[in-house]
């Protein structure tokens, strides 16, 4: 387990890691920030949804000069899509640190970027295509780029960008850091990595088979401010013999456990800020039982052996797969049957359908649970109470009590009587959260069907080329940009 504060990440964009609700590396962020930060051209094997950007951002973002408004980082991505939503990750990376950020694609008026440019952004994410025609223009300036990144290498070879991909590298000061990132390496990518990269460091992750057995596995798609309602009704509906709700931060974690407390759950919280002395107590309350509930962040669950959890409830989704099979993974052990239930919002969707493909496995989609559904639970509980006492038998000492009653009351009022008095009344006490932002959806451009409004984000300058293995050389304007430039830019 490797966090954030353990590599050497200064304290603005620490501060923009932990709004964000990134506590934990994943494995390319582990293996890739501190060769980024060390100055290394990087090659990162690796899929999406692992967390690349934040891998090549930070390092990239560490080396940006807030003061000097001229383009120090570029990123190229092949769709308008990745372009935008990498160009906004590196925003919230950075906004503490002062960054600017612009992401620059075709389909996008020219004037319009042409000015956005003039504005002094310190990073540019831009589609191949559109690049170049800045750059032919002279309307982007990258003789003061320090670190470039490639992104998803291999699928802008598979949609003929591998040419631009070359001149734009060329036109590049050749004193720079460059990180290159593809899925699959094939000879052409490798070619790059040689000729125009200094001594590339690789980092492979091996995309795991991540799969789940012995989970019932279920969605709830609802509002944000729906969350906290759910998640007790769920409870009371459910009954959990021990449960772990997992939240995206610390201040979430507080917030949750005090919320549940409120209602008259048994809950505790742990988090990276508690005391060992602390974290250890709670612990031993959960496995003996004496709390029911246990919310948490994914560090603070990390390493945890608790047998017997019967439900995992993701109040919030994470942000990769990855830690998403480790959660709901804490249920399910010791050959026994686990439930884990996800809250999503609608903007949320994508993201677990990416979650859905990675771990091969389909989430069953639940409705928002209500009240009334709730208290029919608890009231169930009362029910089996009383069927047990039936069972356990010695009422003989109660029988001449009970004859007097029927006596007086019909049976089904005497009934519906005792099971009032048994029934855990839930107290509606009111609870505010915390708003957090959805998590962002980097989605991949590989498998796009003919109807996706994805092929449509390309726009003139864009336009999808197909890749020709003999290499030949590209055709209309690209060849006269290569031409035009010549020698020097060899």
């Amino acid at each position: 387990m490797t966090t954030f504060q353990s590599l050497s990440i200064s304290e603005p964009i620490m501060k923009a890691l932990n709004q964000m609700g990134f506590e934990e590396a994943t494995p390319i962020q582990e293996q890739t920030i501190p060769l980024g930060l060390e100055g290394k051209d990087v090659i990162g094997q690796a899929q999406t949804g692992t967390g690349k950007t934040a891998a090549f951002g930070i390092p990239m973002l560490e080396k940006i000069d807030k003061k000097q408004r001229k383009i120090q980082g570029l990123v190229v991505a092949p769709t308008r899509e990745l372009a935008i939503q990498v160009s906004e990750e590196l925003h919230r990376l950075g906004k503490m640190k002062g960054v600017r950020t612009l992401p620059v694609y075709g389909g996008q008026h020219m004037e319009r970027q042409i000015k956005a440019l003039k504005d002094g952004p310190h990073i540019v994410v831009a589609t191949p295509g559109r690049l170049l025609d800045h750059i032919r223009r002279k309307t982007i300036r990258i003789d003061q780029v320090h670190t470039a990144v490639l992104d998803e290498a291999d699928e802008m070879l598979n949609m003929g960008f591998i040419d631009d991909i070359r001149d734009i590298l060329k036109a590049i000061p050749t004193e720079r850091q460059t990180l290159l990132f593809s899925a699959t390496m094939p000879k052409e990518i490798r070619n790059i990595a040689q000729t125009l990269m200094q001594s590339p460091e690789e980092v492979k992750v091996k995309s795991k088979a991540m799969t789940v057995s012995n989970i019932d596995q279920n969605f709830v798609e609802l509002q944000e401010k729906q969350k906290f309602d759910a998640l007790t009704n769920l409870l009371d509906i459910h009954i959990p013999e021990l449960a772990i709700i997992f939240g995206r931060t610390k201040k979430r974690v507080d917030e949750l456990t005090e919320g549940l407390q409120a209602r008259g759950f048994r809950a505790e919280g742990i988090h990276g800020d508690l005391t060992q002395g602390k974290r250890t107590s709670v612990l031993k309350q959960f496995k003996n039982g004496r709390i029911e509930i246990l919310v948490a962040t994914d560090v603070a669950a990390r390493g945890l052996d608790i047998s017997g959890v019967s439900h995992v409830y993701n109040f919030d989704i994470p942000q990769d797969p990855e830690s998403y099979v480790h959660r709901i993974g804490r249920t399910g052990r010791a050959g026994k049957t686990g439930v884990a239930i996800s809250f999503i919002t609608p903007r949320e969707m994508p993201h677990l359908q990416s979650i859905e493909k990675m771990t091969k496995s389909k989430m069953n989609r639940m409705k928002v649970p209500s009240y009334d559904e709730a208290r029919r639970g608890q009231q169930r509980i009362a029910v089996d109470q009383l069927n047990s006492a039936v069972k356990s038998g010695n009422l003989e000492d109660y029988r001449e009590m009970a004859m007097e009653l029927l006596n007086e009351q019909d049976s089904v009022s005497l009934v519906a009587a005792a099971l009032k008095m048994m029934t855990k009344e839930r107290r509606q006490a009111p609870v505010t959260l915390s708003s957090v932002q959805p998590v962002s959806v980097k989605r991949s451009s590989k498998g796009k069907g003919r109807n996706d409004k994805r092929n449509n984000y390309r726009g003139k300058n864009d336009k999808k080329r197909h890749y020709n293995p003999k290499g030949n050389k590209p055709s209309g304007r690209n060849r006269k940009f290569q031409n035009k430039r010549g020698s020097k830019s060899e």
